[in-house]
């Protein structure tokens, strides 16, 4: 392949995939390539359902599409799609096979093939390659390249975007190094860190998110015990960070795809290798255990007659300022007082309202009614939510209404409580 004739495609168009393509697509021609019909209608008229991209995103350059047939042309393909888990919390590389069986019937000789999704030390080269082998016939670093480049999307109002920070690359051999660093050179105005191999690359984007979810987990597991000698967390935080080697993380409720993920991806090959981890799991059972936990603390507040009670709650996405409703411990916060048939009502003003209608069968508000709340929860502190500021969000409830203020937002002395 002739570097300057690169012709990319981009499998997977959510918060890693899109950037990418129109990043790209300023340098390069661009296949965008999703399987969600509904995502590429949407993309083909400039609409952006993830709001990462806030101006239009027209290019001449890109072709976004469903059609398997379209990535034909390509010689650059980079795989972008979600790696989630089961229910058990096992590893989900359903949407990763399928697009590497994909590409793999268009993969010619010169070919690069680039892996962006978050997976296991070992799994590209012990998954993927395999089926890339079979498939298009092909043998690695004679006729085609392999590669891995770990997303650092940060989704959400983040100055941490894909341009502007740093960006590890690896690949099978030098030569398909060299490739991978002048394509990705153009778009990445910060460092291209080049590690030795594609394990070591899949191995430092698994601990970027296991080491924050350890970090919160224990930020949690003080706040719990400081609330049961009523210390105020908020205010022992900045006292403690007030030494210069302080690490700044604050308590909170930990989902979403990727910190709320990659522990089990990380203790998935721990077990395969027979080892038993006993940090990095005992972080993620804190951090599962904390909605429930929210939920024992409104418990102990509510009268005995719970019918007549309503609560309200800001936020339901899995952080601050972003649509995504996945893995979302705000929703499994709700589901907890639905369940004890708790009047409960839920308002987020950037969370799409029919995909959560159709994930969990709520409703949300579009607009908030005055004084006919006896409790309002402070879920996630959008920027719109926090906008309405705290005098009004009391003017929601009843006189005597109690708020919960997980993300400490507030003074303590102005809420009910708080985590």
């Amino acid at each position: 392949m002739k570097k300057k004739k690169a012709k990319i495609a981009i499998i997977g168009l959510g918060y890693v995939g899109l950037p990418l393509a129109v990043e790209f697509s300023k340098y390069f021609n661009v296949v965008g390539y999703d399987r969600d019909k509904k995502r590429i209608a949407e993309l083909n008229k400039n609409f952006d359902r993830t709001k990462e991209l806030k101006k239009k995103i027209i290019s001449k350059n890109i072709k976004y599409s469903t059609k398997s047939s379209n990535l034909k042309n390509c010689n650059v393909f980079i795989v972008t799609v979600p790696t989630p888990v089961f229910k058990d919390k096992k590893p989900d590389l359903r949407n990763l096979i399928s697009a590497t069986k994909n590409l793999s019937r268009f993969l010619k000789k010169g070919d690069l093939v680039v892996y962006e999704s978050t997976v296991y030390p070992g799994c590209i080269e012990e998954i993927c390659l395999p089926i890339i082998k079979k498939i298009s016939n092909l043998i690695l670093n004679e006729d085609f390249f392999l590669g891995y480049s770990p997303e650092r999307i940060d989704p959400g109002a983040s100055k941490y975007k894909l341009k502007n920070q740093n960006k590890i690359i690896s690949a099978s051999n030098t030569k398909g190094l060299k490739i991978i660093n002048f394509i990705y050179k153009k778009i990445i105005k910060k460092k291209l860190f080049k590690v030795s191999n594609i394990k070591t690359a899949e191995a430092s984007k698994i601990i970027e998110n296991s080491q924050r979810d350890i970090n919160i987990a224990f930020m949690n597991e003080i706040a719990v015990i400081f609330n049961k000698m009523n210390i105020n967390t908020k205010e022992v935080l900045k006292a403690a960070g007030s030494k210069w080697n302080f690490l700044k993380f604050k308590p909170g409720l930990v989902g979403g795809h990727c910190v709320g993920v990659d522990p089990y991806y990380l203790t998935h090959k721990a077990k395969q290798l027979g080892i038993k981890t006993k940090v990095i799991l005992s972080g993620r059972e804190i951090n599962d255990y904390i909605p429930k936990y929210i939920f024992f603390e409104i418990k102990k507040n509510l009268p005995i007659n719970k019918k007549k009670i309503k609560v309200l709650m800001l936020g339901l996405t899995f952080k601050e300022n972003c649509p995504d409703i996945r893995n979302s411990k705000a929703i499994e916060l709700f589901q907890f007082l639905r369940k004890k048939n708790i009047r409960i009502d839920a308002y987020d003003p950037i969370a799409d309202k029919s995909v959560t209608m159709n994930a969990y069968k709520i409703k949300l508000l579009k607009k908030i009614k005055y004084n006919i709340y006896d409790f309002i929860i402070l879920a996630v502190s959008h920027k719109k939510i926090m906008s309405l500021g705290l005098k009004k969000i009391k003017k929601f409830g009843k006189k005597n209404c109690k708020i919960f203020d997980i993300k400490s937002a507030f003074n303590r002395k102005d809420v009910f409580w708080q985590l």
